[in-house]
């Protein structure tokens, strides 16, 4: 069978796609290609402006494009409830949530919350946005949440004691790795949770690999490297396009390119780190994520 691609997607003429962190890279790549399927396409984004210059660009390649630029900031949940229920005001039903959005080894820093930036960012933003747009994903058939992690996770080990850095030293690099590793946990739990409850929606993940965005701008060595070892964002962006499109898809699956140590080539199903798939840990971190975000999932 030839090499998945961005030509396997059905058209998706009325379905409802949101994309967080869609102004740039993997983000910005998925709404052009859907976009392209005639999708109507919602860019989830801090900066609105930018968001309406990618919808422009898009618009010049695609006359018919049917986006949607809206304000988010998944690192506020503030932000992310008034998204949610502007969403949930303006729409009738949610085909597919990409969790996209996302920083790197960042210096440290907390969110409006008091959360550490990338747990924040990475995943707790994402948690609440889930929880809050829950109820239109369940009354969509057939709806997907994606979410967007990295073959960094394998570094992750959670500290449930400390998870926003208050006792430790901070160290970006295990931070971020960990925020990856709550990505997993998150879409794995949710997996188990929503087969309890019909089994919509289908919760799956995906990583790009080592694919040459902006997300490596904080880390002088990763920006370097994109040179030499990176594939290009279209080919990146092609593990979460799989996993949010691709009808052979099933709860809890991670895609990822299929080359030497997942670092790029065409989307396969891959498997997570060990540690990933404890059923332990992932429970733990959502009643956590339930506590610090003040979102209920309404899932058994």
């Amino acid at each position: 069978m030839s090499k998945w691609n961005a030509s396997r997607i059905a058209d998706q003429n009325g379905r409802v796609v949101v994309i967080t962190g869609s102004t740039s890279g993997i983000g910005q790549e998925a709404s052009r290609v859907l976009a392209g399927k005639n999708a109507r396409v919602v860019l989830a984004v801090r900066n609105t402006r930018k968001g309406k210059t990618v919808a422009a660009g898009i618009k010049q390649e695609f006359s018919g494009a049917d986006i949607d630029v809206r304000e988010l900031d998944v690192s506020s949940l503030e932000s992310v409830k008034a998204f949610a229920e502007a969403f949930a005001n303006d729409y009738d039903r949610l085909d597919v949530l990409i969790n996209n959005a996302g920083i790197m080894m960042c210096p440290f820093a907390r969110t409006a919350d008091g959360f550490e930036i990338q747990m924040g960012t990475n995943h707790l933003g994402h948690f609440a946005l889930t929880g809050r747009l829950l109820p239109m994903l369940k009354q969509t058939e057939g709806s997907r949440v994606v979410s967007v992690s990295s073959f960094g996770h394998k570094a992750g080990n959670i500290d449930f004691d400390d998870l926003n850095w208050e006792q430790r030293k901070y160290d970006t690099n295990k931070a971020y790795a960990d925020s990856k590793l709550a990505n997993l946990y998150f879409t794995y739990e949710l997996a188990r949770r929503a087969e309890g409850s019909g089994g919509n929606p289908l919760a799956t993940a995906a990583h790009p690999g080592y694919t040459a965005t902006d997300l490596q701008r904080h880390s002088a060595l990763w920006n370097f490297m994109n040179r030499f070892w990176a594939q290009d964002i279209p080919t990146g962006a092609l593990p979460t396009l799989r996993a949010a499109f691709d009808p052979e898809v099933a709860a809890g699956n991670y895609y990822g390119p299929s080359g030497f140590l997942e670092m790029r080539g065409a989307p396969v199903k891959v498997q997570s780190s060990k540690l990933s798939y404890d059923e332990n840990a992932a429970p733990k971190l959502w009643e956590i994520s339930e506590k610090l975000t003040g979102v209920d999932f309404e899932l058994p």
